[in-house]
């Protein structure tokens, strides 16, 4: 069954109505802001219900690209919310650093605990943290979710069964930029589970995205496995042209000059959550 135009906006509105009531009967809402489109839709749901009061905050480390660092902050000022950000410092965590499958989970209580920090320096006496967690996340592998379940971070858009499609003709119904941007975990999620983390892993991650970036590969991944290998995933229709001379070349060489020892495309294409089976590859051994 096709479902209209007209009625997909009537849903979006109806999505939003449901939404900004929902984060109006929260205390003072403190957002984890990444940029990305579901932050961004909660980040608008909060300044459309608490105005100026409402505050977005991006988490600052060796983790998050400068790219995604810059998208945050025009992002917020597009919203209208009062944007702040904060150093964490997730990496210098030997629990997070040795990568076994729980890492997110350090990260987002690290974030979390930072965000509460926040609301104390602010001296705001009563307030709610929200991420932006969507229905279609719970059925994935997110230990970051049970921090912040710990924590008791709020989560609107899974409370109110929205989806990620939901989430995106919500955003472009708010017009908000970001609204069909792939989406961008943290770099660390391109380290293969078992790896180590350092920074200068994650440094090495960002320029060999960026090399794809700046040729127009989107959405892609540069995944990082165990002896300094690359697995590149790009989607299928965009394999023939990264395997094209000279860019093949001199993909090649740029990837050796920063670190990797061998360089390969994946043949199964560009695909989220792609190293989350190894978790239970290593649950097994």
């Amino acid at each position: 069954m096709t479902i209209s135009r007209q009625s997909q906006t009537d849903l979006s509105a109806q999505h939003a109505d449901r939404l900004v009531a929902y984060v109006a009967q929260l205390n003072l809402p403190i957002v984890a802001f990444s940029g990305g489109v579901d932050s961004a839709v909660v980040a608008a749901a909060a300044f459309r219900s608490h105005g100026e009061q409402a505050l977005a905050v991006t988490a600052i480390s060796p983790s998050l690209a400068n790219t995604q660092r810059q998208r945050a902050r025009e992002v917020a000022i597009q919203i209208g919310i009062l944007h702040q950000e904060v150093v964490t410092d997730e990496v210098s965590l030997p629990q997070y650093r040795r990568n076994d499958g729980q890492r997110c989970f350090f990260c987002k209580q690290t974030l979390y605990s930072a965000l509460t920090q926040v609301a104390q320096k602010l001296a705001i006496d009563m307030a709610d943290l929200l991420s932006g967690t969507n229905h279609d996340d719970l059925g994935d592998y997110r230990p970051g979710i049970q921090a912040g379940t710990q924590a008791g971070v709020r989560t609107p858009l899974a409370d109110l069964g929205l989806s990620k499609a939901d989430v995106r003709r919500l955003a472009r119904h708010w017009n908000l930029p970001v609204w069909d941007v792939p989406a961008s975990p943290c770099l660390s999620s391109r380290i293969a589970y078992g790896v180590e983390v350092t920074v200068e892993r994650l440094q090495r991650v960002e320029a060999a995205e960026d090399f794809l970036a700046q040729r127009g590969f989107s959405p892609m991944r540069v995944r990082l496995h165990a002896d300094d290998l690359a697995r590149i995933e790009v989607t299928r229709a965009a394999i023939a042209e990264l395997l094209a001379p000279p860019l093949w070349d001199e993909l090649v060489r740029h990837f050796l000059q920063l670190g990797f020892r061998y360089v390969t495309i994946d043949m199964q294409a560009f695909r989220s959550g792609s190293l989350n089976p190894l978790v239970t590859l290593q649950s097994r051994k």
